[in-house]
């Protein structure tokens, strides 16, 4: 039986948001474990991004298999998604089955409106620390983490943060050893300038 990831899409998500998740489970599931299915879903299709960048989802909301790790990325449009009733319904149910719960910068929004980070810990990206904080229902938000891991709910901060959470998850689910082999073959060392 599959392990099904699943990144949900919604109009002006941000790219990398996305992407990077995509690349470090898609690794997994193409060097590692090929048991692994990593796929995208979506609402309609196809969806433009936040820069311009177009993408097919590979399953509406209504066709997708169930999912054993749902990852919501975040971007701009998560604003207007907090309020599309069936994106968060979406979340909610497909989450609710889930064994684990991810989300990339503000993509911890649609979470919270979907109840995933009632009296749990979390992060988002540095710029929406007070918008999530001031959403309440308990939720601690933690400044200044790469991730924050609470129960089986996964939030990372923004953008190329994804793409750590998504190694940490890796290194969780699998082995350390993966984690590293991932890591090695998407030649992911930062050093910024």
């Amino acid at each position: 039986m599959p392990f099904n990831v699943a990144l949900v899409l919604f109009p002006d998500f941000e790219e990398l948001d996305f992407a990077g998740p995509w690349e470090v489970f898609g690794m997994v599931e193409r060097y590692i474990d090929q048991g692994w299915r990593v796929y995208s879903v979506a609402a309609q299709r196809p969806v433009r991004a936040f820069h311009g960048m177009t993408v097919e989802p590979d399953f509406l909301f209504g066709e997708a298999p169930p999912a054993d790790l749902i990852c919501v990325p975040g971007g701009v449009g998560t604003r207007a998604a907090m309020k599309d009733e069936a994106l968060i319904g979406y979340i909610r149910r497909t989450g609710g089955a889930a064994q684990h719960v991810t989300s990339v910068c503000t993509g911890a929004l649609l979470l919270h409106s979907a109840g995933f980070l009632d009296g749990r810990r979390a992060t988002t990206h540095w710029g929406a620390i007070g918008e999530l904080r001031a959403l309440g229902r308990g939720t601690e938000v933690v400044e200044g983490a790469r991730w924050v891991h609470d129960g089986n709910v996964i939030t990372s901060a923004g953008v190329s943060a994804g793409i750590d959470m998504a190694l940490y998850v890796v290194g969780e689910l699998i082995s350390p050893e993966a984690r590293a082999n991932v890591r090695k073959f998407m030649e992911y060392d930062p050093a910024p300038p």
